[in-house]
C-alpha cells in the first residue's frame, strides 16, 4: 500500500508480485516439509526473525524521519523503469520473506487441506495456484484503492500524517516480530 501511495500503481503491483513470490516460496517450503525443518532450527528461525524485525524498524524510522522533514510524496510514475520496478518487487519480497510468521502460517495451515490418500503434488499445486490468484486479486484491489486515494495522500498535511503513521506501524510491527518466540 505504501508503494502504491508513494510511487504509483506500477510500483504497488511490483511490490504485490514480490509479496506473492515470497508467499509462493513459503508455500513450497511448507509443502516439501522443509518448512518444518526450518521451524525446528532455532538459530535459523531467530536469524530470519531478527533480520525481519530490523528491516521493519529501519523502514519505519525512515518514514518517520520523512514525515518530520515533510518530504512530499514522489510523483507517480506508472511507466516505471525496469530497474525501479525490480526495486518495488524486491521491497515486497524482502518485506514478506523476512516475516517468519508467513512460514508458520503456511506450515500450520497447508497440511490440513492435504488428503494423504490422493496424489499430494497435484493437491499442493491447486492450493498454491488458488492462494496466489486470490492474493493477487486482493492486493490488486489495495493498489486500485491507493491509486484513487493518491490525490488526497499527496497533500502535504495528509502525506506527513500517512508517513508518520505508517512508519510508527512498521516500527511496532518490527518490535512485535522481535518479541515472537519459536513455538
Amino acid at each position: 500500500m505504501s508503494l502504491s501511495l508513494t510511487r504509483g500503481g506500477a510500483a504497488g503491483l511490483g511490490a504485490s508480485f514480490g509479496i506473492l513470490a515470497a508467499n509462493a516460496a513459503y508455500f513450497v517450503l511448507s509443502a516439501t516439509s522443509l518448512g518444518a525443518v526450518l521451524l525446528a532450527s532455532f538459530e535459523l528461525f531467530s536469524l530470519i526473525k531478527w533480520l525481519g524485525a530490523a528491516y521493519l524498524v529501519w523502514l519505519g524510522l525512515r518514514l518517520i524521519a520523512a514525515a518530520f522533514r515533510r518530504a512530499p510524496l514522489a510523483p507517480a510514475d506508472d511507466g516505471i523503469r525496469p530497474a525501479r520496478r525490480l526495486g518495488s518487487f524486491s521491497h515486497g519480497f524482502v518485506t514478506q520473506g523476512a516475516n517468519p510468521k508467513s512460514l508458520l502460517f503456511f506450515t500450520a495451515i497447508l497440511p490440513q487441506f492435504i488428503d494423504p490418500l490422493h496424489p499430494v503434488a497435484s493437491q499442493v499445486a491447486v492450493l498454491g495456484v488458488s492462494s496466489v490468484v486470490i492474493e493477487l486479486a486482493v492486493l490488486s484491489l489495495y493498489v486500485a484503492a491507493c491509486r484513487r486515494a493518491r490525490g488526497w495522500a499527496e497533500q502535504p498535511r495528509a502525506s506527513g500524517w500517512l508517513q508518520g503513521a505508517g512508519g510508527t506501524l512498521l516500527v511496532v510491527a518490527g518490535v512485535r516480530l522481535a518479541a515472537i518466540r519459536q513455538g
